[in-house]
């Protein structure tokens, strides 16, 4: 089967829902080291492929042109939640860069930080497109686009040209022909990659530790590594996911979840232990649950022994974990939440 068992809620014992998936784990070469269920199953990374999506920001120049700190950068790789930090970074970036807010092609959404949404209400605002999740990719597309000379409109068009190098890039990562990746329109209108995970895991290795690759790519991905693993609040935001998880890990592992239940993790050369090598990691749940993924990805993490006990307990404090209970609208335990699999080495 493409999707097996991954996450499973009980109540009074009697399992009541379960979502499957299919997992990849993956070394810099490319080879299989772990898996559930097919790890060739073709899915679109959707947000978790915005690193290798900032990679021709860093490697045109660009990034170094504007003056982009690492802290900049993380946001371009980032699905951040438009905190006024958030906002702020990606305005200073585009001031940089000689861009402008109403140059995004990424719309509006609604915000999903409370204090934040109420504070905008009370001033008679809405959220505007650089609250948008996204919008530190598109300014980096839009940074490419001007340090390169190419058109700023339309900078979404899958032919446009910081497109055509993304799709390169990202290509080159997974180990693939351009040709062989499906894109399709994101949620933010700029285009998105569909590959197997075996392939987006591979890249995710790649992303950790790039030595085997051409200096410039080496460099641009360490240079993303780095920006993603010591700016976590930029990447999503403080009390979510990706942030937790790297905050307990620091610099060991780049975590970037996307929509429909994707998630790609890069673990650093030595996080299994002395002289264990890089690893990559692309999960896919099949029925798209964003409630699995989370869960799945620190099971996939501790099974492979790169999350220990102390550091499970620390993000368990913050409501992750790969079980924990169940609880009604009284706080009442009425059943448990885990994971349910093995990978198979």
């Amino acid at each position: 089967m493409s999707f097996l068992p991954v996450f499973e809620l009980t109540r009074d014992g009697l399992v009541e829902s379960r979502h499957l998936g299919a997992i990849a784990v993956a070394d810099v070469q490319g080879r299989l080291v772990a898996s559930c269920g097919d790890p060739r199953v073709v899915a679109f990374l959707r947000s978790s492929a915005k690193p290798f999506q900032a990679l021709p920001l860093v490697e045109s120049g660009a990034a170094h042109a504007y003056g982009f700190t690492p802290r900049e950068l993380a946001l371009a790789c980032a699905s951040h939640h438009g905190l006024d930090m958030h906002a702020q970074t990606v305005l200073a970036m585009q001031q940089k860069a000689g861009v402008s807010e109403s140059d995004l092609l990424c719309g509006t959404h609604p915000l999903d930080d409370s204090a934040t949404v109420k504070r905008l209400h009370q001033a008679g605002l809405e959220p505007t497109p650089n609250r948008h999740n996204c919008s530190g990719k598109h300014t980096g597309m839009l940074a490419q686009a001007r340090h390169r000379g190419l058109p700023v409109a339309d900078y979404v068009n899958p032919q446009h040209g910081v497109q055509q190098s993304i799709l390169a890039a990202l290509a080159e990562m997974c180990g693939l022909a351009p040709q062989d990746v499906i894109v399709g329109i994101d949620g933010c209108s700029a285009p998105n990659f569909a590959v197997p995970l075996l392939n987006a895991a591979t890249a995710f290795a790649r992303l950790a530790d790039p030595a085997g690759l051409p200096a410039a790519r080496a460099l641009a991905l360490r240079t993303i590594f780095a920006a993603m693993t010591s700016h976590p609040d930029m990447v999503s935001a403080p009390g979510h996911f990706d942030t937790e998880l790297m905050h307990v890990r620091p610099g060991v592992i780049a975590s970037k979840g996307g929509a429909e239940g994707y998630h790609g993790l890069a673990i650093a050369r030595g996080a299994l232990g002395p002289d264990s090598p890089a690893l990559g990691v692309a999960l896919k749940i099949g029925d798209g649950a964003s409630r699995a993924a989370g869960p799945v990805a620190l099971e996939v993490l501790r099974q492979l022994g790169a999350l220990g006990e102390v550091e499970l307990q620390a993000l368990a404090a913050l409501g992750f974990g790969p079980r924990g209970s169940s609880k009604n609208w009284r706080s009442l335990v009425v059943g448990e939440v885990r994971t349910c699999f093995e990978l198979q080495r």
